[in-house]
């Protein structure tokens, strides 16, 4: 426990956090990967070059000082960092390490408004929340490794199948390489692939999540293609396209995640997604369906058009039965798409679309899709009186906020 005036401390930092502090994260992994290049087999290389780790991890430390004194509140988003630690494979032993540069990232940034008695204080502090993320990491750990197909680290499974959705997506379909079982998940979680490419000094890591129901003998994930290969985000998703095939071994972390459906309601289910975000969505469809035949469910995607548009055939076979209802928007459909009827609506998913075609009062919303898409789904419903507790979302990357 902290005493209360290294509270006071802590508290006092918080308006040089807020005005400084991704300019301390940035010094901070600028200095630890200085010190610690290994590190850079865990980290994902394109959240850092682009920024979002450390404005994510800024965000996190800026919170941490704020409830220093009732650290139980940011509980939920210390549970969301260490489902994607476990995934990572960051270790209790990782954590003086990050300490330790924290440290010297604020006495960089700051100088001397960094004394010694601020500098002890998050020494104190930052081991008090050390010890948290340890705490609850242990027990996924324990969870990930005991549970039925369960395993630590990363297991080998081979690619039973490739399949192309569509122009820029396309499945894998996983199997262990060493035929025993494999772990159930809980729809809306995300598998971690550590890949080795040729040429590269360091392994990638990506997150990916399933995008089938869970207790099949396989894990499906269903990959977009980003464009470019400078682009950062699109060195693993190409070389997944292109380098990996039916037959090759990838090494895959147990399922983590807590961006998860809750099958314990009976509300009515909204599924929004955007682009690749139907990923997560197709495995809650399919899992509320085989579990929940009477829940009712709406299907709302959002695409440019058919060519990029995956899985629609899964989703169009659901929508048959009674209780599930699925709509279709594109903002750029091809000529093809209009003349076949492809599409329910032209343009993009509105707040008055959803006031005159939803239940808003009664139902549970879950969305997921490129950062701009999410944020006028989480305006939009706001906007229509949707408690928070009703909002449920996930983000591709370190977490953002969708109130920017």
């Amino acid at each position: 426990m902290l005493d209360q005036k290294t509270i006071e401390i802590i508290k006092s930092t918080v308006p040089v956090l807020e005005k400084h502090g991704e300019t301390i994260t940035t010094r901070f992994y600028q200095l630890m990967f200085g010190n610690h290049p290994e590190l850079l087999n865990i980290f994902n290389h394109a959240n850092q070059k682009q920024g979002r780790q450390q404005k994510a991890l800024a965000g996190t430390v800026y919170a941490a000082a704020m409830y220093i004194d009732n650290l139980e509140a940011i509980l939920p988003v210390v549970k969301q960092i260490a489902h994607k630690h476990r995934s990572l494979g960051i270790k209790p032993e990782h954590y003086p390490i990050v300490g330790k540069h924290l440290l010297l990232a604020i006495k960089d940034v700051l100088g001397d408004a960094a004394t010694d008695e601020i500098i002890n204080a998050w020494a104190e502090a930052y081991n008090v929340i050390a010890d948290a993320f340890i705490s609850v990491e242990a027990e996924m750990y324990d969870e990930a490794t005991q549970q039925a197909g369960g395993w630590d680290g990363f297991r080998g499974f081979i690619v039973d199948r490739k399949v192309v959705e569509s122009d820029v997506i396309t499945s894998f379909y996983l199997k262990p390489e060493d035929h025993n079982g494999i772990a159930s998940f809980i729809p809306g979680q995300y598998l971690s692939i550590k890949l080795e490419i040729e040429g590269e000094e360091f392994t990638h890591i990506r997150q990916y999540s399933l995008s089938d129901a869970p207790g099949k003998d396989y894990y499906r994930i269903s990959v977009k293609r980003e464009a470019g290969t400078p682009n950062p985000d699109g060195m693993v998703s190409n070389y997944l396209h292109d380098g990996v095939n039916e037959g090759d071994i990838l090494k895959v972390s147990a399922p983590a995640g807590d961006f998860v459906l809750n099958t314990e309601k009976n509300t009515p289910l909204v599924l929004l997604s955007g682009g690749v975000g139907l990923t997560p969505m197709i495995s809650m469809l399919k899992t509320v369906v085989d579990i929940q035949p009477g829940r009712n469910v709406t299907f709302i995607h959002a695409a440019a058009n058919s060519n990029v548009h995956a899985l629609r055939d899964e989703v169009e076979e659901l929508a048959a039965l009674e209780h599930v209802k699925s709509f279709v928007f594109y903002d750029s459909p091809t000529e093809e798409d209009r003349m076949n009827n492809r599409f329910d609506v032209e343009g993009y998913i509105t707040r008055e679309w959803l006031k005159d075609k939803v239940s808003i009062e009664e139902a549970d919303f879950y969305f997921c899709g490129p950062v701009p898409f999410m944020k006028a789904m989480n305006r939009s419903l706001k906007e229509l009186g949707v408690k928070e507790g009703r909002i449920h979302f996930e983000f591709f990357g370190p977490k953002g906020n969708l109130e920017e």
